[in-house]
Parts: C-alpha cells; structure tokens; sequence
C-alpha cells in the first residue's frame, strides 16, 4: 500500500509531467522527430538527420535488453510510445507495458493501437506487475524521480528504491536499460532557475555518483556512455526545427510558450557543450539471489 508520503511524490510529480508534456501533441510534433521520440538522440556522423540518430537510439536500448528474445518489456516513461511501437511491430514481443503520468501521451499510444501494447498512467511508485519482464527500458524519466527539495540522502534512497523495484520486475537473466541527464561540472545550486521552475518544475537531477551508490549490490553496470555531445547536438535540431515553424507553433500554443521553448532548448544545448550536464546511457544487469545489503530480497 502506498503511504502519504510516496502518494503526496506521485500527485507531485503528475501535474510536473503533465505542466511540460501535456501542452499538446501538434505542438511537439512541429519540431521532434517522426518518432516523436523526446530524448537525447544518437549521432554517429555528420551525415545523421534527426530521423536516423534517434532510430539508433532507440534500437541501443532494444539491444541492451535483448528484445528480441524477450516475452515482455516494461517503459518506463514511454512517452509517445516509439519503443512500444518498435518492441510489439519489429520485435513481437508479446506484451510491453509503458508507464507514463502524461494524459496525452497515453491517449496518442492508446490510439495507435500497437501490437500487444498496454500503457498506463501511473507511477513507478504505484505499479505492482503481475509477473516478470525479460527487460525494462527508461528513457528521460528518471530526471523526474527526484525533488528539488530532497537531499543527497533522500535522493540515493529513492532511486535505490527504483533499482530495488526494477530487480524484483525482472527476470535473472533481464536487464535494465537507463537513460538520463545528470549533473556533471555544476551543482544544483548553479542550475539554470528558468528551466527548473518555468520548464520542468519539482524536477532535480541525478549525479552519476548517486546513481553508481544507489545501484550498488542490486545491479551490476555492463556499460556506460555519455553522450553529452549528442544531447547538444539534438537540442540544437530541435531549436532549428521549432524557429522554423514559429509561426505554426505560436498559433497553437502562444508566442510566449514559443519563446519559452526556444530559450530552454538553448540553454540545454550550451549546458551540454560546456560539460556542466552529460547524457548516460547505462545498460545494467541484475545481481543474482540476494545483493550487497538486502534485508529480505529484491521487492515484488
């Protein structure tokens, strides 16, 4: 049973997600990609189009988990739906669920209808699965877990929860598939005021040493990456696309949310390019029987 504590984080963090994300499909749809995959893409040449670096993207974390083999994926955060579309139409797998507290978000995946697909608005926190998945992607949520408000200490415990949950999901032989921004050369004290008050309100980012701590003894790291020069990269596609639909946007959503867009998307871009942020990519397999500190087993 969820406490007060965890319920009054879920509300919380709902009406955060749903202030930035539920602001209107037609408007995120000008200048993301096909996909409308809103995350850090993957760049390998000069050559990318948006297009191609995040279908690379996206095909890294099916291959982190093996989707090909799986049964069932659990997305955690799966915003508009690109890696259920690809885990029930290219892999088959037979059930993916997709967490997500946006309204519209989950209304576009329902419409889409994708083979074996099931999404939910509801929180990591909330959900108890019935049985295990063979992998578990998340990308671009993990951002939201934390507070501005919570300390270090605070911190480190409720990602470790994270990791707890996602153990107890997964199959022994499964892996989780985590993508994130993190502080880098800042600390949150330097952060930018605008972006975590007008752009992802109640939001605070992890620092790789929180999430190495927090993950200890329940899941071993198989990789890391950090791609902070492809966030860069992919911000800056995303500016370039929404100045040239200004027009368009400012119709749907108002010049000042135009503006606003614009303004943090650079920002972004500077804050990757000067290293105070980074992107990692980490790809982590669950520590077998019971892990360094565990009272009782992984939760179910």
């Amino acid at each position: 049973m969820a406490t007060s504590a965890t319920t009054e984080r879920t509300i919380e963090a709902a009406a955060a997600i749903r202030h930035h994300y539920d602001i209107g499909n037609e408007f995120y749809r000008l200048w993301l990609d096909r996909s409308l995959t809103y995350s850090c893409a993957l760049r390998e040449g000069a050559d990318d189009t948006l297009d191609i670096a995040q279908e690379r993207k996206l095909q890294f974390h099916l291959d982190a988990i093996r989707a090909g083999r799986a049964i069932n994926v659990l997305d955690i955060g799966c915003g508009w739906g690109s890696i259920l579309q690809r885990l029930g139409e290219t892999h088959r797998v037979r059930q993916s669920v997709g967490l997500t507290l946006s309204d519209e978000q989950a209304a576009y995946v329902r419409s889409r209808r994708y083979r074996g697909v099931e999404v939910r608005t509801e929180s990591w926190l909330d959900y108890a699965p019935e049985s295990r998945f063979g992998g578990i992607i998340s990308i671009g949520a993990f951002e939201h877990f934390a507070t501005p408000d919570d300390s270090s200490t605070e911190k480190i415990r409720l990602y470790r929860e994270f990791f707890t949950r996602c153990r107890g999901w997964l199959n022994d032989d499964g892996a989780l598939s985590l993508q994130t921004i993190a502080y880098a050369n800042m600390s949150r004290e330097n952060a930018s005021q605008f972006i975590q008050q007008e752009i992802f309100p109640n939001a605070d980012l992890p620092t790789l040493a929180e999430i190495t701590t927090a993950a200890e003894g329940i899941f071993e790291i198989q990789s890391m990456h950090n791609g902070r020069l492809d966030y860069a990269w992919t911000c800056e596609q995303w500016a370039r696309r929404l100045r040239a639909h200004r027009e368009e946007a400012s119709r749907l959503v108002g010049p000042d949310v135009v503006a606003r867009y614009e303004r943090y998307l650079k920002l972004s871009a500077i804050g990757f390019r000067m290293g105070k942020l980074c992107l990692l990519r980490i790809v982590l397999h669950p520590f077998r029987g019971s892990y360094f500190g565990d009272r009782g087993g992984p939760a179910r």
